[in-house]
């Protein structure tokens, strides 16, 4: 499944309130987010690898996955 499928899967799956009614950007946002963490999760390498390539590939995953569950705050953007 490709990236693209996988994302309006997601949004399909969605129940989208009418306009402006109260967690509208929710409903639409949880579905989102749950496919994001799937394709980040699909992507981790073996927690038993010893290089450290792996190493920081791994904590870049976790991090991401930790700003995704709200537990990290996203990094400050520079301009």
């Amino acid at each position: 499944m490709t990236f693209n499928e996988l994302l309006i899967a997601a949004i399909q799956r969605s129940d989208i309130p009418l306009r402006f009614e109260p967690g509208a950007e929710e409903a639409v946002a949880q579905p989102v987010t749950e496919m994001l963490q799937t394709w980040i999760t699909a992507h981790l390498p073996p927690g038993e690898s010893r290089s450290d390539y792996d190493a920081g590939y791994r904590a870049l995953a976790v991090r991401l996955l930790a700003e995704l569950a709200g537990s990290s705050e996203l990094p400050p953007v520079t301009s």
